[in-house]
């Protein structure tokens, strides 16, 4: 029996991802202590945190690969505790490093987890997803030649083979030089435009800016805000309006006495008496 033919009419039309006073411990540790929130089907949730907030703490219990302390939890409407097959079958999970093969090409590597899965035409969806990253013209290339970008996005589309509703995406451009992070916003992008749920962890703010459809701020193992961008910016009082004294910078003095002595040069009227190197005179 499919995952689908298992789902309620209720676990369909409700949140991707519900979470419910989710604790978990180390001992002495406490790093979750309460945890609460939903993602709505086919959006980009970012749970923003820095480091030791208890971000993956929250992802690996998603993923059922840690038992919370106390809490309910579940993942395509399946409970993460009593439906732990359903819910690995509802989701894909891409770590802070990317699980590629570096022996291997781009598309031997899709091909290779497509035939794990038992998937019929693992060459076909292969090639529809290096299309898809933009990987089309490094697919026969080994692994090992890639940027950190094309490493991540061939990791994210590797984490696509099966088309899994719900995507898991831990501190995906940890590492990442500026030009890699866009490659990889971009393909996350590509991921909600084709319908997938995205739990994105982060500790860049601008990532969360720039992607999230909703953004929840986990801080000492609670959730201190959650809210469109727009509903966190009211929770701070309104931005005062200054007036700073603007100094120039070497390229308006460089492009000020440039651009003078050009259009004097235009305005004054050529010199009849002046010799050239055609007219010695």
């Amino acid at each position: 029996m499919s995952i689908d033919a298992q789902m309620t009419t209720e676990q369909v039309r409700g949140p991707a991802i519900q979470v419910r006073g989710l604790e978990k411990s180390y001992k002495e540790l406490h790093v979750l202590r309460g945890v609460d929130f939903d993602v709505a089907r086919g959006t980009i949730f970012a749970l923003l945190g820095s480091n030791g907030a208890g971000k993956t703490t929250v992802v690996r219990i998603l993923s059922t690969l840690l038992k919370p302390d106390a809490g309910t939890a579940s993942v395509n409407g399946f409970d993460v505790a009593t439906q732990a097959a359903n819910v690995r079958e509802s989701l894909s999970l891409t770590g802070q490093f990317a699980a590629v093969d570096e022996i291997l090409s781009g598309r031997e590597n899709l091909v290779l987890v497509a035939r794990l899965r038992h998937l019929r035409d693992p060459g076909r969806i292969a090639d529809d997803l290096l299309a898809r990253f933009s990987l089309s013209d490094a697919a026969r290339r080994k692994v090992s030649t890639y940027s950190g970008g094309m490493r991540r996005r061939l990791d994210i589309a590797m984490s696509l083979i099966g088309n899994p509703p719900v995507i898991f995406l831990d501190e995906p451009t940890t590492g990442l030089d500026p030009q890699a992070r866009l490659e990889v916003w971009q393909a996350v992008r590509e991921l909600a435009r084709q319908g997938a749920t995205v739990l994105l962890t982060t500790q860049y703010l601008d990532e969360a800016e720039q992607l999230a459809d909703r953004i929840a701020i986990l801080h000492q193992g609670r959730i201190i805000a959650n809210g469109t961008l727009p509903e966190l910016k009211q929770l701070l009082p309104p931005a005062k309006v200054e007036y700073v004294e603007k100094q120039p910078t070497l390229e308006d003095v460089f492009l000020a006495i440039v651009g003078d002595q050009a259009l004097t040069a235009q305005q004054t009227p050529p010199d009849p008496t002046a010799r050239t190197a055609k007219d010695p005179r």
